[in-house]
């Protein structure tokens, strides 16, 4: 009897195995993640029990990242402040990417009236910068961590439009497309089971790359004291509340800037590799 042939992996999967750079952001990432996951193991306290007699603290054997101006322990803040830095990454993604998507699809496959609408609004978007936009709007709603990331959703709204509208534009002149008119299927059918998938790819390596782009938005957000407000911390917090302790107390702004340098470095990684695996026009 002849062997079953083993059915070989995707081209993509095979591609992504062999990548280094998506290797390298994803390991990378991971242990970040499972580091925010697992803070109420892995903290030594709770990120906000104060100790007046350990204020300003280097790193020493009892406090491995050293303690801040409440006698803190900077490596419990660290990794509860994880939590709230990685949301402030997807959820402002999974915001601007869920309209930004629905409003392309929208201007590039009814296009006329609706296009010219919802792109010229797009326009008056992008007339903006990203973190004045987001000032903007934090400015009319009030700080807080909620409205960060609405603010930082709808600057990231025009970049996905534009790009899925692009997709599109090219994606409904192909033939299975007709076939599918053809075959008497409703445009919302065609939309959901034809065109979409067929600009998952950009959108993901889009999404990817923007989730660094939101962390260090939020970051600056909290920084300004715009974000999160305390006694809640996130990384950009931290390095606000720990400048004024600057040069002594290094360590108050070194530990959160690493912090927020690999995680952002781990997402580009990432989204590089996704970008050669998946884009059609690297291959």
């Amino acid at each position: 009897m002849g062997t079953v042939p083993v059915r070989s992996r995707h081209p993509v999967w095979r591609k992504l195995g062999r990548n280094l750079s998506v290797k390298t952001g994803a390991t990378l990432l991971f242990v970040l993640v499972m580091l925010a996951l697992l803070a109420p193991v892995l903290a030594p306290e709770a990120p906000n029990t104060q100790n007046w007699f350990n204020r300003l603290k280097p790193p020493n054997p009892s406090a491995w990242l050293g303690t801040d101006d409440f006698g803190r322990s900077v490596l419990s803040r660290i990794l509860h402040g994880g939590r709230v830095s990685l949301l402030s990454g997807v959820l402002p993604v999974l915001l601007g990417a869920g309209v930004g998507t629905l409003l392309g699809l929208l201007a590039g496959y009814i296009g006329r009236t609706a296009d010219t609408l919802i792109m010229r609004v797009m326009d008056v978007l992008l007339a903006f910068p990203g973190l004045l936009l987001a000032l903007a709007i934090l400015g009319t709603l009030g700080p807080g961590f909620q409205n960060a990331v609405l603010a930082i959703g709808i600057g990231l709204m025009p970049t996905f439009a534009r790009l899925v509208r692009a997709e599109v534009l090219q994606v409904k002149q192909g033939e299975f497309v007709e076939a599918a008119h053809a075959l008497g299927a409703p445009h919302p059918r065609v939309l959901l089971r034809h065109v979409l998938p067929n600009v998952a790819s950009p959108l993901i390596v889009q999404a990817t790359v923007s989730v660094g782009y939101a962390i260090l938005a939020a970051a600056g957000l909290s920084f300004l004291g715009l974000g999160v407000q305390p006694p809640v911390s996130d990384w950009g917090e931290m390095l606000s509340s720990g400048r004024r302790f600057l040069p002594q107390a290094w360590w108050l702004e070194v530990f959160p800037g690493v912090m927020i340098a690999l995680t952002v470095l781990s997402i580009n990684l990432l989204g590089d590799g996704l970008r050669d695996a998946l884009d059609p026009r690297t291959k």
